[in-house]
C-alpha cells in the first residue's frame, strides 16, 4: 500500500522562500508538493479556470459540472480537494454551493515556484 502523505493545514497560501532559492527543507517542499498534487488532475485544472474567468468571480457546483461534463458527485470531489489546498473557497447560500478561485494562494504558488514569474 502507498505511504500516506501528513495531513498539513493548507489553509493560508503556502509560504516558503522560492525554491530556486536554495534547496529547500522537508516541510516546506511537502507544503508546495501537497498543492501542486491538487491541481495535478485535469479536471481540476479546467475547474480552476472556469473559476478564474468566471463573470462573476465564482459558479456553483451544479453548473461546475454541467460545463466540465461531469456528475455533481465528482466535481464536489475535485472541488473540496481543492479546498482543502488552499486554492478555493467555498460558501453555501441555501441549496447551492458557491466556489471561487484564492487568486492570494495562486499567486503565492506561483511565486514559491519561481520568484520572477509574476515581475
Amino acid at each position: 500500500m502507498p505511504k500516506a502523505l501528513p495531513v498539513i493545514d493548507m489553509s493560508a497560501p503556502v509560504c516558503c522562500a522560492p525554491v530556486a532559492a536554495g534547496p529547500v527543507d522537508d516541510a516546506a517542499a511537502l507544503e508546495v508538493a501537497l498543492r501542486l498534487k491538487a491541481l495535478a488532475d485535469p479536471a481540476r485544472v479546467r475547474l480552476m479556470s472556469l473559476l478564474l474567468t468566471s463573470a462573476d468571480g465564482q459558479e456553483n457546483t451544479g453548473d461546475l459540472a454541467a460545463m466540465v461534463g461531469l456528475a455533481e458527485s465528482t466535481v464536489s470531489h475535485h472541488l473540496g480537494q481543492l479546498k482543502k489546498a488552499g486554492l478555493i473557497e467555498s460558501e453555501r447560500r441555501g441549496m447551492n454551493t458557491y466556489h471561487q478561485a484564492r487568486r492570494d494562494a495562486l499567486s503565492a504558488l506561483c511565486l514559491v515556484l519561481d520568484p520572477n514569474c509574476c515581475s
